[in-house]
């Protein structure tokens, strides 16, 4: 599969700590891949290495053709990589409509234009995508009166209005209540389906199981395993370090 994300020997150290220690990824043209990991590992530091919200120590980083290494976060959110992160990020004293308005002038536009009426097109595709997200009915509603999973979708939405080819999807169940996760999911599944990118950061090990067809394992900032979910559950390697248990001794 052409690689549309391409990282290779990505370092990254906060002091004397190795954070993220020589790590090479890759993801398809529309593939999506899980990456997983016991807390600590290094999974949303690598992200912020791979959105270019952090610096990295040593490596080149690749998206689309383009070496990115050096470019700065609106730089490759403008190439059409886009992120959300552990902790919900939505403005929460706007409306649910005027939060998907911001995220795509902001990347189209910066600072300057944030202040313009917003045209048509963005319009219609807010609209449509808060119908897509289940989250119609809430248009107009105040940001901070979703519920955690209605506001892990809006950012999914917020992410998914500059048209990107590829998301980094940081923690996107943590904090939904179990009855939505299987909303996500389809809604992931359906986003997928139309040849987005999708790599995911997630600590529900079924949820990425049932959804990736390739996972990656860090632990303690190094690549431990890789493969297809099967592969990864059956890893002795992966079972210690993730689990917290000696192989065998998970019957």
């Amino acid at each position: 599969m052409t690689p549309l994300l391409e990282a290779r020997g990505i370092l990254k150290r906060f002091g004397g700590l190795t954070a993220v220690d020589g790590v090479d990824i890759r993801v398809g043209r529309g593939e999506m891949v899980g990456l997983i990991g016991p807390n600590g590992s290094g999974k949303t530091t690598l992200f912020d290495c791979l959105s270019r919200v952090t610096a990295i120590d040593s490596g080149s980083i690749e998206f689309d053709g383009t070496d990115i290494t050096r470019c700065r976060p609106h730089e490759v959110a403008r190439l059409g990589l886009s992120r959300t992160f552990q902790i919900i990020r939505v403005y929460r004293d706007l409306s649910v409509a005027e939060n998907m308005e911001l995220s795509i002038q902001w990347s189209r536009v910066g600072a300057a234009g944030l202040f313009r009426r917003t045209d048509p097109a963005t319009t219609r595709r807010v609209d449509s995508l808060l119908e897509f997200l289940l989250l119609g009915p809430m248009r107009d509603e105040r940001a901070g009166d979703l519920s955690g999973g209605q506001r892990r979708l809006l950012e999914i939405g917020m992410a998914l209005m500059s048209e990107p080819k590829l998301i980094l999807l940081d923690e996107s169940t943590s904090g939904v209540n179990p009855t939505m996760v299987a909303d996500i999911a389809d809604r992931l599944r359906a986003v997928n389906a139309e040849g987005v990118a999708i790599l995911l950061v997630e600590h529900n090990v079924q949820f990425v199981a049932d959804l990736c067809e390739r996972v990656v394992v860090l632990d303690q900032g190094a690549k431990l395993a890789e493969g297809s979910p099967r592969d990864i559950m059956e890893n002795r390697a992966v079972i210690e370090a993730y689990f917290g248990a000696e192989a065998g001794e998970t019957g």
